[in-house]
C-alpha cells in the first residue's frame, strides 16, 4: 500500500489488485496499515470491495465502514458505482448521505478526491 500526502492529508491507497475486502477483519488490517504508515485517510478502489458490500441489507458495508469510523479514519471509495446506485434506492440514499459528511465518500475518480481534500468542491445537498 502506498502513502501520499494530498493537500496536507496523509492518504493510504489500497492497490487496485488484490483480494476482495469484505469483513471487519479486512477493515482492521487497513487500520493497522494506517497506524504503521501514519496515515489519516484511506482510499479503497471500488474493484477491491466484495460485490456484496453494495447490498446494504447484509450489513457488510456498515460493519466495514463502522470499524474504520471507530478508529477515526476517513475513507474514500473510488470508482464508478453508477449502475449499483441506479439499481438500489437504499444505496443511492446511503451514498448521498455519506458524501454530505466527512467520514466516508463515494467518488468516481481520484481527481474528485484531490478536489474534496483541497476544499475546492463544496458538498451540495444533491451530491
Amino acid at each position: 500500500m502506498a502513502v501520499h500526502e494530498i493537500h496536507g492529508v496523509r492518504v493510504l491507497t489500497v492497490p487496485d489488485q488484490g483480494p476482495a475486502l469484505r469483513s471487519s477483519a479486512d477493515a482492521l488490517d487497513l487500520v493497522a496499515a494506517t497506524y504503521e504508515q501514519l496515515a489519516d485517510f484511506i482510499v479503497v478502489p471500488v474493484e477491491r470491495l466484495d460485490p456484496d458490500f453494495f447490498t446494504l441489507s447484509n450489513g457488510l458495508a456498515g460493519e466495514f465502514l463502522q470499524k474504520l469510523a471507530n478508529y477515526r479514519l476517513r475513507v474514500a471509495i473510488v470508482g464508478d458505482i453508477t449502475e449499483r446506485v441506479e439499481a438500489s434506492n437504499a444505496l443511492r440514499d446511503f451514498v448521498r448521505e455519506s458524501n454530505r459528511r466527512k467520514q466516508t465518500w463515494f467518488l468516481a475518480t481520484r481527481d474528485e478526491l484531490h478536489q474534496r481534500l483541497a476544499g475546492e468542491v463544496p458538498v451540495s445537498p444533491e451530491a
